[in-house]
This record gives C-alpha cells, structure tokens and sequence, in this order.
C-alpha cells in the first residue's frame, strides 16, 4: 500500500527497497536476477491477476530473524513456494470481486486469529502502531464476522498474524505490506514502515488494510488503481468479474482497500467494505 503525499504519488513501490540479502542468486527459483523477474514468472503472475511487470525479486526480513524469498508486487509478497503453487492453477479457479475483490485463498472459519503486535528492537511498533493496530482489531472484531481476532502485544512471532514495524529496511517510504492467505491461514507477517509519525488513524488505516489482504482482499480499485492517481489495471486484460451484492460497481473512493491512501484517511471501514467482509466471513 503506497502512500500519496499532497496527492502525488510517492516514487516508489510500497515495501521495495532492497536490502543486501536480496542481492544473491536465485537460480533455483522463478527469479531470474536479482534485480528482475523472468518473462516465465511475469506471465504467470499475470495469469493470476496480478501486475507481473510489477514484480522485484524480494527477501522479506521477518522480526523472529527468519526470512522468506520471493517477490513484491506493489503491496503483495509472494514466497516462491507460492510461486510455484500458482502453476497448479487452472482457468477459472481464480474469482475477482468487483466492488470489493477478493482471491480464491480465504481463511477457513470459524477461526480465531491470535495477532501479536510486535515489541522487541528494531521491529517494534510505535506508540501510533500499537493503537492504530488495536483499533483495526476492534474494526474487524466488532462486525462479528466467522472470524475473530484476539490481540497482545509481545517481543514474539508466536501467532497466526504478526504486525510489526519494518521501517529499518525501508528508509524514505511510508505503507506497509502482507500477502494472501494460504491453507486456510491467514498470511502470517504483516509490516507496516514510515509511520511513526502519523496519525493513530493512518496506522489504523494501513493496518486494517494489510490485514485485509491476509485474510483474501485485493484491492478495490484493482482495475485502475485510481486512488494513486493511476489508470492502470494490476493484472491482465480481459478479467472477470462478479458484482457482490449490495456494493457499487465504480470507484469507491472511501474504502478501506484502495491501493493508496494519504494523510486524511480515517482507518474506518466503509459501508461496502462491511458488505463485502459479511458477504466472505
């Protein structure tokens, strides 16, 4: 998720500042180089309704001092292992939800997902993260869905979510970003970076947000990213897709998923937003 200060667009994707690990070889996965994707692995992103010429070789850097490869798209990590599993997909397996979007990984339910807000050295969450985390939980938790959050904050990875700061590896730039869900489990380490000093209610925004993509949500302005002031579609021409009932079939420039946000965001879910979660969860 990207942010737009005085509503231009910053120069840069969210979460894509490579850091010295990321520079080794990759030949035993889809990534080509350590500054580019192979043609194979843009196609297949894709074909996956994502924007694959988007796509940069990533490590992510986890606060339990684990990593993951992979690649970013935008606000999106996809480990390779994920990678491969993409070419098992099959025409029409993939559903895109218009207003709201979503992908065909969701989390099972009923669940109850234990999220820790992260404590310890670098990763630690701001003052503003702390709150604006315990408020997105309280956004979730309130619409009573069939799947429930249960928050601590802790110096510990022992939880189905984590949400910690990872401004360290990405200096000059304000977002976050997560992935989707798989097996049924919601994707695990969500960071948020350069927002310390906003707003609780921009922490909460972009928190809710990336939380919004580990349980299955794409963004609602997938088809033309009009909120980074963009007329682009993130993934190829030509793709379906399914009206939920109940939301409006154009931009919705107050929800809680668009791709880009700024300074006056208020963190809230909207209307369509609680539509669609009720519809999924």
């Amino acid at each position: 998720m990207r942010k737009l200060r005085n509503f231009m667009k910053v120069v840069a994707l969210s979460s894509v500042v490579l850091v010295a690990s990321c520079e080794k070889d990759n030949t035993e996965s889809d990534v080509a180089s350590s500054d580019a994707v192979s043609d194979d692995l843009v196609a297949k992103l894709d074909g996956f309704y994502l924007n694959g010429k988007a796509a940069v070789p990533f490590v992510n850097e986890y606060p339990d001092g684990s990593s993951q490869e992979g690649v970013m798209v935008e606000d999106l990590f996809f480990s390779t292992e994920q990678i491969q599993a993409m070419q098992n997909l099959k025409d029409g397996e993939m559903e895109i939800w218009s207003e709201q979007y979503r992908t065909t990984n969701l989390v099972s339910q009923p669940k109850t997902i234990s999220v820790i807000g992260y404590t310890g050295g670098q990763f630690a969450l701001s003052s503003a993260g702390r709150t604006g985390l315990q408020w997105a939980v309280n956004n979730y938790n309130r619409l009573n869905l069939n799947i429930r959050f249960t928050l601590t904050f802790a110096a510990s990875t022992s939880a189905d979510m984590v949400i910690y700061d990872n401004s360290v590896n990405n200096p000059g730039s304000s977002g976050g970003s997560a992935g989707f869900p798989s097996g049924g489990n919601p994707f695990k380490f969500i960071q948020i970076y350069g927002l310390s000093g906003s707003s609780n209610n921009v922490n909460e925004h972009v928190i809710c947000h990336e939380m919004g993509h580990s349980i299955g949500f794409r963004h609602t302005d997938y088809f033309s990213r009009q909120s980074c002031g963009d007329n682009v579609n993130e993934g190829s021409a030509g793709v379906g897709a399914i009206l939920i009932p109940g939301t409006p079939s154009g931009f919705d420039p107050n929800s809680i998923m668009l791709a880009c946000f700024n300074d006056g965001v208020n963190g809230e879910f909207n209307n369509n937003d609680i539509t669609a979660l009720n519809f999924l969860y």
